[in-house]
């Protein structure tokens, strides 16, 4: 080797490099050092100023008192994927984080920390004092989820954090309640609504689960006792609310009841109330005795029969849910308590008419506390949603903002289409408090009403409404107030509307929607600030929804305490590192469809990991380089191959991630690089690069492996960042893959026509070695022995393959003596290729027989096992028919194995 040479090989090789990198990959050890760097050098930082177009998104903000659970570690991976490749095809990328104070979680949590640590609740402190002590709490304790973000890689722009409570947003919040309410789009009414009586509070529709009860269902008579006389029979499951009975529903065209219809029956318990007989076509007259009591103010149903008839609507529970104001002896009494003793009461007056028979039925629980909802009249402010649910629906309608997968748009529809106004203030001190302020009563008792802006002040004398705004209300904001509005910002300016908004279908009716018609709202009152949307349309706050499905467990069931089948994703990034978090959960990233996933997921993202990374490793102790291509001429078939195949995988894979098609995308990927280049590519370099000296055609091959791996960690990157980083840095000697372009077709094999032939040569000689290895194993020779071998190359057009071919397959020219003791045909592309290999003298032929016998005795048992079973017809009759369908399957296998093992067994020749 000649001094140039060498120097040239030393630096082509790169072995400092290969030194460089650990033995093994513990991503343990490295991913946090490795991101925070990152944040350090400002990569994550969005310039509005810059002439780069933009691309954004906001973070869906997670609760202050939460945790990280898969879901989120689906939504902000995928988050992540978008941006990471966003800024490596130029665009200037704002993704924004921040987090939601989480109205009834936070002060639920801080009041059982008080009552716990001091013995006191809210009351005992006063509002002031209360709201500074959730403050503390806020700083010392919230976040958690802060850390875990940094820990699976997030690249947000940390230097833009928000929080639903900072000054700007409540600055934003108060400004849109003014706009509203000014528009006569806010208003307070008596409307039912869930009620915690834990809480003491109204809660929103996401904040209720619904639990299968063991109740009652309990018959009772109303009218007179004498069956001569009128009277109607209706049957409950919540006998105590019949101390808010005003009316007893039938069908109009009920003829059993349509001489009762406007009669009246006196209440068994109040004289205060009547129960009037009504007729609606609500009722079902084929469902139990086709009459229903009504109870206005503590059932949805009821409360809409309630309106269209005018009904009297007498609350008879506080807000604690105890019986209240019923003038009854029931008064005081808990609802579980009054359940009993007004069933009790019913009985002595001879009331219930059947047996109380046990019934199991769906109730819905305080998702925070745990108890049953109570459905309770209560005065609430609401947004009247009509106009705002109809410009929502125009905007995706007109293609303003695209739904993907469009398979959604139909439930987004039925939503914003059917949207009943919205409950928004909350009985809570922790908040956004409502900006109406009440004047002092005047001499009718009556209080002056008036709702201030941001930089208002009320009169003197005048006292502000003590609840605070749904949560969801400053969620809805989420989109423009963290980039400054109402005020001109240069954000807003740059980077609205977003691009896109990330998150999971089952949230779309709770948040998406109230954002789009905030946003649309927003966009009509302030359109100096937001700008206008196409032909004048009321700017969207994102041009795209992608929505992607819920994280499930192997078996598909909702991941849940009760099932103990939860899995922590800090877990899995310290078992098996954050890129195989992320891997695990991209990889079965189909739009709109859940994701089953287990451990095992994670271990195979884990090995892909350590598989590139000792690839890589492998490749640059083998000289992979990352220098300019040479001329196609000059290139081999395989490395030509390779570079093809880069770059149809390249195309598919950018195709995909535009369409949101993350599985897809990755899926192609992992096969790609564990399949085609790390299990051939790798293998084939060997064979062309020299072990000693240098050769044109071993300069060319470390250029080519190291191009190929060069574009395959900028296409993992943006899902696998940490590893990707380590060995690209070691690959190129480059700063950062954060910097890194993304890669084209320049990048893969010039632009040019695939090859064809060479396309074809290496897939014959891929098959060729394939059955090879598949025939050696079969004849029991070992993985390290040559065995002579006459190949028929003549038939084939295998050009320049074949010192490849026997090298990978162990395959010798065999000598004068040859004697062939097997053939075989390998079918390729367009022939069929013969193969006669001679394998006396590399087995073991006695010790193979042996072998070979135990493994047929194993098959025959299991044969024969399957079949007593499957000609057992009482086993069949009882047996689940998926259990039946596993042993049929066992069966076959059995079978396929003593076809196998025998026919090898025929194949041995005689033992000398």
């Amino acid at each position: 080797m000649t001094e140039s040479s060498a120097t040239y090989n030393e630096q082509l090789i790169g072995v400092s490099r290969a030194d460089a990198l650990p033995k093994s990959w513990e991503p343990q050890d490295l991913e946090q050092g490795i991101y925070e760097e990152w944040v350090d050098k400002g990569y994550f930082t969005a310039d509005p100023s810059s002439d780069k177009p933009a691309y954004s998104i906001v973070l869906p903000p997670p609760n202050v008192t939460g945790q990280l659970h898969m879901g989120h570690a689906l939504d902000h991976t995928l988050m992540d994927s978008l941006v990471r490749r966003k800024r490596m095809q130029g665009y200037e990328v704002l993704w924004l984080p921040g987090m939601d104070h989480a109205g009834i979680a936070t002060q639920t949590k801080v009041e059982a920390m008080l009552k716990e640590t001091e013995g006191k609740d809210r009351y005992d402190y006063g509002r002031e004092e209360f709201i500074s002590r959730v403050w503390e709490w806020k700083e010392k304790y919230g976040g958690t989820i802060t850390s875990q973000m940094r820990a699976i890689g997030d690249s947000v722009d940390w230097s833009r954090e928000r929080f639903t409570l900072d000054e700007g947003l409540n600055r934003a919040v108060v400004t849109i309640f003014k706009q509203l309410f000014d528009a006569g789009m806010i208003y307070q009414d008596y409307r039912l609504v869930n009620w915690s009586p834990v809480l003491e509070t109204a809660v929103s529709d996401i904040e209720v689960v619904y639990k299968d009860v063991e109740g009652e269902f309990v018959s009772i008579r109303y009218g007179s006792l004498n069956d001569d006389e009128p009277h109607l029979v209706v049957a409950t499951t919540r006998v105590e609310t019949m101390l808010g009975d005003v009316a007893i529903a039938v069908h109009p065209d009920d003829e059993r009841y349509q001489h009762l219809v406007g009669q009246e029956f006196d209440h068994p318990f109040r004289d205060d109330l009547k129960l009037k007989v009504i007729a609606d076509d609500y009722v079902d007259r084929e469902l139990g005795t086709g009459a229903v009591k009504i109870t206005p103010a503590h059932d949805p149903n009821d409360y809409e029969m309630g309106l269209r008839h005018d009904l009297d609507m007498p609350i008879i529970m506080d807000k604690t849910g105890h019986i209240a104001d019923t003038g009854t002896e029931f008064d005081g009494l808990t609802r579980e308590e009054a359940r009993v003793k007004v069933r009790e009461a019913l009985a002595e007056q001879g009331r219930i008419v059947k047996e109380v028979r046990p019934y199991v039925h769906s109730v819905g629980h305080s998702e925070r506390t745990g108890e049953p909802i109570e459905p309770r009249l209560s005065l609430q402010w609401f947004v009247k949603v009509s106009e705002l649910a109809r410009m929502s629906g125009e905007a995706v309608r007109e293609g303003d903002t695209v739904i993907h997968p469009d398979s959604l748009e139909k439930r987004y529809f039925d939503w914003v289409d059917n949207m009943h106004d919205w409950t928004i203030s909350r009985q809570l001190w922790w908040g956004h408090r409502i900006p109406i302020w009440y004047g002092p009563e005047d001499e009718n008792g009556e209080r002056d009403i008036i709702c201030l802006g941001p930089d208002e002040e009320a009169p003197k004398g005048y006292e502000q409404d003590p609840d605070v705004l749904d949560t969801w209300f400053s969620s809805a904001l989420w989109p423009f107030s963290t980039m400054g509005w109402p005020d001109t910002t240069p954000e807003l300016e740059k980077f609205y509307p977003t691009t896109v908004l990330v998150t999971a279908y089952d949230i779309l009716f709770f948040w998406v929607a109230r954002m789009m018609m905030f946003g649309t709202f927003a966009g009509t009152q302030t359109a100096d600030v937001l700008g206008q949307g196409q032909d004048d349309r009321p700017e969207v706050p994102f041009k795209n929804i992608f929505l992607h499905g819920l994280v499930r467990d192997e078996k598909g069931r909702k991941m849940s305490k009760s099932l103990g089948n939860g899995i922590d994703p800090m877990d899995w990034v310290r078992d098996y590192g954050a890129d195989a978090l992320r891997f695990a959960l991209a990889r079965g990233a189909n739009p709109g469809i859940d994701l089953p996933i287990g451990d095992d997921n994670a271990a195979a993202a884990r090995n892909f990991a350590t598989k590139l990374y000792n690839a890589t490793k492998f490749a640059l102790m083998n000289g992979a380089a990352v220098g300019p291509l040479p001329a196609r001429e000059e290139l081999t078939d395989a490395d030509r191959w390779i570079l093809d195949r880069l770059e149809t995988v390249r195309g598919h894979v950018d195709k995909l991630l535009d369409d949101y098609q993350f599985s897809k995308a990755n899926e192609e990927l992992y096969h790609f690089a564990w399949d085609e280049l790390c299990d051939w590519y790798l293998e084939i370099a060997k064979t062309q690069i020299p072990r000693d000296g240098v050769s044109e055609k071993g300069r060319n091959t470390q250029i080519v492996l190291g191009r190929v791996l060069d574009v395959v960690l900028r296409l993992l990157y943006p899902t696998m960042p940490f590893v990707t980083e380590v060995l690209w840095k070691a690959l190129t000697e480059k700063d950062s893959l954060c910097l890194a372009p993304w890669p084209t077709a320049e990048d893969t094999n010039g632009g040019a026509e695939v090859d064809e032939v060479a396309q074809r040569r290496i897939t014959d000689a891929i098959a060729l070695i394939t059955e090879l290895r598949r025939f050696r194993s079969d004849q029991g020779v070992k993985p390290s022995q040559k065995v002579p071998a006459r190949l028929d190359f003549a038939k084939a057009d295998l050009a320049g393959q074949e010192d490849m071919i026997r090298s990978i397959a162990r395959v010798e020219v065999p000598g004068e003596d040859f004697g062939a003791s097997a053939s075989i045909e390998v079918r390729l592309a367009e022939t069929t290729l013969d193969a006669a290999l001679d394998t006396s003298g590399t087995v073991d032929v006695a010790a193979e027989r042996k072998r070979l016998e135990k493994e047929l005795a194993a098959a025959e048992k299991e044969l024969d096992n399957t079949g007593k079973k499957l000609g057992n017809e009482s086993f069949l009759s009882k047996a689940p028919a998926e259990v039946v369908e596993k042993i049929r399957e066992r069966q076959k296998v059995a079978q396929e194995e003593v076809e196998r093992v025998t026919a090898r067994l025929a194949a041995l020749p005689e033992a000398k």
